[in-house]
């Protein structure tokens, strides 16, 4: 399977962190030698978007296809790769929604995207909230505690 970036982000934070994201301003930019602004005709009528991308900056020899702490912290508990939004996925593919402030060109800036500034982006969809889930949302009682920070602190 061969997958080419259809954009890269630009700006935003250069080092990856685990929280505050929901501030950080960035640019998705569309490979100019591979589409045109029509590839993003109709975009800006939507509030968000769904980013998938390479999580680039993570070493083979780091990705995990086990069980493991989330974020190292032993007081969360064991739990295997895919019951977690980690970056060391077997993969290393990152699914991310964040708001779109602009279309300007082959630019779409946004807030609240958690990639750093050169981040591959391999597809960029419209955020359709009946893509959204449907009925009661589950979650492990650790992850609410994870998510607390990530995008906003709390006040």
């Amino acid at each position: 399977m061969t997958v080419r970036p259809v954009a890269r982000v630009v700006g935003g934070r250069d080092e990856v962190r685990d929280d505050l994201w929901g501030s950080v301003g960035a640019v998705i930019r569309l490979d100019g030698e591979r589409f045109g602004e029509e590839a993003l005709y109709g975009l800006a009528d939507f509030s968000h978007l769904e980013v998938v991308y390479h999580f680039d900056r993570v070493p083979e020899d780091r990705i995990e296809t086990g069980a493991r702490h989330p974020r190292g912290n032993t007081d969360w508990p064991l739990v295997g790769i895919f019951a977690q939004r980690g970056k060391n996925r077997p993969n290393r593919i990152g699914v991310s929604r964040c708001e779109l402030v602009r279309v300007d060109g082959l630019d779409l800036h946004v807030t609240g995207l958690d990639a750093v500034d050169g981040t591959p982006v391999l597809d960029i969809k419209p955020y359709l909230a009946e893509f959204g889930p449907r009925g009661r949302v589950r979650q492990a009682a650790w992850s609410v505690e994870l998510m607390r920070d990530y995008y906003d602190a709390e006040a």
